[in-house]
């Protein structure tokens, strides 16, 4: 089978698969071929000639409402998978800790105001588990993110549940991006609201104000019509961030795959100055993100809807690897950081656990 997503947008009622029904999915290598296409994108972190951005054709579009996707799931029946393309190895704490030291000794030094640290945990079931009942899971449980399943021969198989707007259409020529950043943990009876009692330290305020700021600076090589609103408390599951959204015009839809480009991998993901911290990330980090924090979702005109691939993991049989990241700053400590990273995995342990009773 060539390749398949099914993704629903948040607060949603229904899903949409779509399908390419013959050949491969078209490879691509710079954000800027996205200029003009259409189709289900898949993009890693870091685009190499074995790990291109992925353009799903729309072959076949549908559309189910609620419970619906997981009978129509022959459809998009996932080929039986081995252990043919299991991740490099985890990151387990002593690894982190190399690697938090490594990092955090470049902000002290003043290499990066901002570096982004993430990690790969391996969970094993006894047998696999329907990777669509888990897509199933997780709309059922998030219902504020954006979930989607998607497999490719290149790729693999990916569950998402992500709360960051990379460019969205808001309609005609109105679009929108967001700064996500800054991320605290709900507890107790703050889990009754949406995250506005929570006390931000300074360090979740900067890290935010450093996404802000440079997606401010890159929508200004594009458009002059932006606003940005925020930042505010947004609630993803059982955590919370900053965010500001940047909604804005643009005069056509022509150049989307330029844009593309200027924002990602955003600071949320990656750090400051973009591209030292990039590829600082790329040759230090103990596991390859593959297509974690890149992006993904539905392009093309008004029907785009593309987000950070966040709160993932990567299907394989029975093993599940899972990644999550977090922003360093200079007074950050490695224990606050590891937590951070721990609560943000839980989300697609707990679709897990919920499929494996």
């Amino acid at each position: 089978m060539p390749g398949f997503a099914i993704y629903r947008l948040p607060h949603e009622n229904h899903a949409t698969l779509v399908q390419q029904t013959d050949g491969e999915p078209a490879k691509l290598f710079s954000c800027t071929e996205l200029n003009g296409k259409s189709g289900f994108v898949v993009a890693p972190f870091e685009v190499r000639s074995d790990q291109p951005i992925l353009l799903i054709r729309p072959d076949k579009v549908e559309n189910y409402t609620r419970g619906q996707y997981t009978r129509g799931q022959e459809r998009c029946v996932i080929p039986a998978m081995g252990l043919h393309n299991v991740p490099d190895p985890v990151c387990n704490r002593g690894h982190y800790a190399i690697d938090f030291a490594n990092f955090h000794s470049q902000l002290v030094g003043g290499a990066f105001r901002k570096i982004v640290l993430s990690r790969c945990v391996e969970e094993e079931t006894a047998g696999p588990i329907d990777p669509v009942s888990l897509f199933d899971t997780a709309c059922t449980l998030y219902p504020r993110m954006f979930i989607a399943l998607v497999w490719t021969q290149k790729s693999g198989c990916w569950l998402t549940a992500t709360p960051e707007v990379l460019l969205e259409n808001k309609g005609g020529n109105h679009w929108q991006t967001i700064a996500l950043a800054g991320t605290m943990k709900l507890e107790g009876e703050q889990l009754a609201g949406e995250g506005e009692t929570v006390n931000w330290t300074t360090k979740n305020i900067q890290e935010q104000r450093y996404v802000a700021t440079y997606i401010a600076e890159c929508l200004e090589q594009f458009t002059s019509d932006f606003q940005e609103d925020g930042p505010y408390a947004s609630r993803a599951a059982n955590l919370v961030h900053l965010r500001s959204d940047f909604n804005f015009t643009l005069p056509s839809a022509d150049r989307l795959g330029d844009l593309l480009l200027a924002l990602h991998p955003t600071p949320a993901v990656c750090g400051l100055p973009k591209r030292d911290a990039f590829q600082f990330i790329v040759r230090n980090e103990h596991t390859p993100r593959r297509y974690y924090s890149g992006f993904m979702g539905p392009l093309g005109g008004q029907d785009t809807h593309l987000y950070v691939s966040l709160r993932c993991m990567n299907i394989e049989a029975n093993h599940y690897h899972l990644y999550a990241g977090g922003g360093l700053l200079k007074d950050s400590t490695m224990e606050q950081e590891w937590q951070e990273t721990e609560a943000k995995l839980e989300t697609m342990r707990k679709c897990i656990a919920i499929r494996n009773t």
